[in-house]
C-alpha cells in the first residue's frame, strides 16, 4: 500500500471494507433458510441460528463499527486543528478491533456464546472490547483537549457524546461486572440492545454527517443553536426507550409507559436534525446529480426520517401487538443499519479515502454501479420484508394455521432475497473499487475549509 496521511485512518477502513462483504455474504446466506430451509444440512456453523449473529457482529461491530472509529479519527483532528494524540495507539486499536471481530466470529459460529441478542459475544471477548472502547476514548479525548480550535463544531459534541455513553451502555447491557436473570436481563439486554443503535450508530452517524454535508455542499450547516437542541434531545429521550421492545413481556408497567414516552420524544431530535440538513441542502440539491458521495448522504439522511418516523409509532402498544414479532421488525432493523447508517459511512469513506492517499476513488462508474444496486436493492429488500410482516401480522391476528401464512409470504420472501442479492454484489464492487483506489496515482486537493470554519463564518 503507498504511503497515506494517517495510517490508523485507513487500516480502520481497509478492515471495515473486509468484513462489509462478509457480512452482508452472510446475511445473504441465512436468507437464503428462509426460501430453501434444507439447503445447507450437517453443518452447524451453516445454520441459521448462527450465521444470523455472526451476520450482525460482521455488519454492526465489524463494517460499521470499523468505518465510524476511523471517521472519528480523520475528523476530530481536523475539527480541532491538531494531529490525533497517539498514532500508534490509533494503529494498535485498528489492529485489536480486526481481531477482536475475527474471535468474536469464531466463538459465535462454533456455538461459544451468550445468546443474548447483539451480545452474543462470550464474556471474555465483552471485557476485552471494553478494554478496546477506553482506549479509542482516550485517544479521542486527548486529541480533543490538545486542540488549538477553541470553538467545538456538533460534530465533536455528537462524537464525545458517543465516547462516554456507549462504554457505560455495553458495560450494563454485556453484564460485563454483573449477573442478572429472568425478566432484569431481558430489560438491560434491550436497553443495550436499543442503546446500541441510538447511542453508538445514531449519534456518530449524526456526527459524521454534520462533518461532510458542509463540506460536500460549500455551505455552512443552516443552524448551529438547532443542531446542539437535536444533541441534547437525543441525550434526554434516548435511554430509556429499550423496553418497547418487550412491551408484550410481565415487565413492570411503569418502565414500559417511560419507554413509549420517551420513543414519542425521539421526534424531538429526529425533527431537528433532518430540518437543519434539509435547509442547509436549499437549492443544492442538484449537485448530487454528479457527486456520488453527497447521493449516498442524502440517501442516508432519507432513510433516517423514515427510519425515526416509523420507529416512535411502532414503540406504541395500539401498533406494537399487530406487527411485533412480524417481518416488519427486521424490515425496520434494518431500515436503520442499512438504509440510513451504512449509506452515511459508505458516504464518509468516498470523501476521505482521495484525501487520505491523495488519488481520487478509482473508478466513477463502480460508484455508480455501487449507488444503484444499493439503493434498488435495499428498497426491493425493504418493501419485500414490510409486505411479509403485514401479512404475517394478519395471520397471527386472525387465527390463521402458521402453515398458511408462512406459505403467503414465500413470494415476499424471494423479493427479500433478490433485494440481497443486489445489496451484496454493490458492496464487492465498493470495496474492489477502494482497495484499488490505494494503488492508483493521482492527486486530488486537500479541502480548504472544515465545518468549524463554515460555522465561525456563519456566527460572524
Amino acid at each position: 500500500m503507498p504511503k497515506v496521511k494517517q495510517l490508523s485512518v485507513a487500516m480502520y477502513f481497509l478492515g471495515a471494507l473486509i468484513f462489509l462483504p462478509i457480512g452482508v455474504t452472510y446475511g445473504l446466506f441465512s436468507a437464503t433458510h428462509f426460501i430453501m430451509p434444507t439447503w445447507v444440512e450437517g453443518i452447524p456453523q451453516l445454520q441459521f441460528g448462527r450465521m444470523r449473529p455472526v451476520h450482525i457482529h460482521l455488519v454492526a461491530f465489524g463494517w460499521l463499527s470499523m468505518a465510524y472509529v476511523g471517521s472519528m479519527y480523520y475528523m476530530i483532528p481536523k475539527m480541532c486543528k491538531t494531529p490525533l494524540w497517539s498514532e500508534t495507539l490509533g494503529r494498535c486499536t485498528a489492529v485489536a478491533h480486526f481481531l477482536w471481530i475475527i474471535a468474536a466470529v469464531f466463538c459465535i459460529s462454533n456455538g461459544i456464546t451468550e445468546a443474548r441478542e447483539y451480545a452474543e459475544a462470550p464474556w471474555f471477548l465483552d471485557i476485552i472490547f471494553l478494554i478496546y472502547l477506553i482506549a479509542v476514548a482516550v485517544n479521542l479525548f486527548m486529541t480533543i483537549a490538545n486542540r488549538t480550535q477553541k470553538k467545538l463544531y456538533v460534530s465533536v459534541w455528537y462524537f464525545t457524546g458517543t465516547l462516554i455513553w456507549f462504554p457505560c451502555v455495553y458495560i450494563l447491557g454485556n453484564r460485563v461486572f454483573m449477573r442478572l436473570d429472568g425478566l432484569n436481563d431481558a430489560i438491560a439486554n434491550w436497553f443495550y440492545g436499543h442503546n446500541i443503535l441510538g447511542l453508538w450508530f445514531t449519534t456518530v452517524g449524526i456526527g459524521i454527517s454534520y462533518y461532510l454535508l458542509p463540506l460536500l455542499v460549500r455551505r455552512p450547516v443552516y443552524s448551529h443553536k438547532l443542531s446542539m437542541i437535536g444533541f441534547w434531545a437525543i441525550a434526554l429521550f434516548y435511554a430509556p426507550t429499550g423496553t418497547h421492545h418487550i412491551l408484550q413481556s410481565p415487565v413492570p408497567y411503569w418502565l414500559k409507559s417511560l419507554a413509549i414516552v420517551s420513543s414519542i420524544g425521539l421526534l424531538v431530535p429526529v425533527l431537528t436534525v433532518l430540518f437543519n440538513f434539509f435547509l442547509t441542502l436549499d437549492k443544492k440539491w442538484p449537485q448530487a446529480y454528479a457527486n456520488y458521495t453527497l447521493r449516498f448522504l442524502i440517501a442516508g439522511c432519507v432513510f433516517y426520517l423514515i427510519t425515526c418516523t416509523q420507529g416512535p409509532f411502532q414503540a406504541t402498544r395500539w401498533v406494537n401487538w399487530y406487527i411485533h414479532f412480524t417481518q416488519w421488525v427486521v424490515a425496520h432493523a434494518h431500515l436503520a443499519l442499512l438504509g440510513t447508517f451504512t449509506n452515511m459511512s459508505i458516504a464518509s469513506i468516498y470523501y476521505i479515502v482521495p484525501r487520505l492517499t491523495g488519488r481520487p476513488i478509482f473508478s466513477r462508474p463502480a460508484m455508480a454501479w455501487h449507488w444503484w444496486l444499493t439503493q434498488m436493492g435495499f428498497t426491493w429488500f425493504f418493501v419485500g420484508l414490510t409486505i411479509a410482516g403485514l401479512v404475517q401480522a394478519a395471520g397471527w391476528r386472525y387465527g390463521y394455521p402458521i402453515v398458511q401464512w408462512v406459505q403467503a409470504m414465500y413470494p415476499e420472501q424471494i423479493m427479500r432475497w433478490m433485494g440481497g442479492i443486489m445489496i451484496v454484489t454493490g458492496q464487492y464492487i465498493f470495496t474492489w473499487n477502494i482497495y484499488r483506489t490505494f494503488f492508483t496515482p493521482a492527486e486530488v486537493e486537500e479541502e480548504t475549509e472544515t465545518p468549524v470554519a463554515s460555522a465561525a463564518a456563519q456566527a460572524a
